[in-house]
């Protein structure tokens, strides 16, 4: 992907309490790149930012310079999104909360049910694994009328999710959307790439529906080629209306959804 994105560079309001800084590292994977979230009530100097993003010092610089950085939270693990909290953690002397015990800089971790308050704002933590297995999602019920809820790669702002096994896994993957699904009707979605979403239950269901339908698609391709069909053999069937250069990635949920249904 070539084309300089206008957003580079830019600290973009988005919600009272979220704006999002997009990181320059786009790709088929990433789309345009990673959104870094940065949140805070209003009038507050200090903030919390959610996926610092790839080690990408002119980035994390971009993003300490935002206020008072008073914790890191990552929804994943995951390069894209994770890469650079140690380098933030040094430019900004902040902790860094994550499921995953190699990616914490502090004592404290990130379980279902916990909160993480800091900065004017609580983040409500949602256990969501399925893209991976220590994602989380983030809510901010205060955050609007409706809400808010940053998604990670959970739920994106455009196009559906990869499913990359062993992390990965389809089984807990809808386990989390269905209970994403009880969101407020409303809620905005703030996902790790892409553009924010005005409505979280409206966008679960989509995507409930998609994994589903491909379900379906992979059911009768497995009834074509027979049930020991690979993975690749089943993305060149059921994939061969989409860019070939998105087959790799198409393996990999393929062999998700291979997984799920034997």
């Amino acid at each position: 992907m070539s084309l300089v994105h206008p957003a580079y560079g830019q600290l973009r309001q988005v919600t009272p309490s979220a704006a999002v800084l997009l990181c320059e590292n786009p790709s088929v994977m990433t789309l345009e790149g990673t959104n870094t979230w940065v949140l805070r009530a209003p009038g507050s100097e200090q903030c919390v930012v959610v996926d610092p993003g790839p080690d990408d010092e002119a980035h994390l610089r971009r993003v300490a310079a935002v206020g008072d950085v008073v914790a890191t939270v990552l929804t994943h693990g995951h390069v894209d999104h994770a890469a650079g909290a140690k380098r933030f953690a040094e430019l900004t002397g902040s902790v860094v909360r994550a499921v995953d015990p190699a990616l914490r800089l502090g004592s404290e971790g990130l379980a279902e049910g916990d909160v993480v308050a800091a900065a004017g704002v609580e983040l409500r933590v949602l256990a969501t694994p399925g893209h991976t297995a220590d994602s989380v999602c983030l809510v901010l019920d205060g955050d609007g009328e409706r809400g808010s809820v940053i998604t990670g790669d959970t739920v994106l702002g455009r196009g559906t999710t990869v499913i990359a096994p062993p992390d990965g896994a389809l089984g807990p993957y809808l386990e989390s959307l269905r209970m994403l699904a009880e969101l407020p009707e409303g809620a905005t979605v703030l996902p790790g790439h892409g553009p924010d979403l005005p409505d979280a239950r409206a966008a679960v269901q989509y995507y409930l529906a998609h994994r589903e339908e491909r379900l379906e698609q992979v059911r009768g391709a497995l009834q074509t080629l027979g049930a020991d069909a690979t993975p690749r053999q089943v993305v060149e069937l059921v994939y061969a209306d989409v860019d070939q250069t998105l087959w790799p990635a198409a393996e990999w949920s393929v062999r998700a959804q291979l997984d799920y249904l034997r």
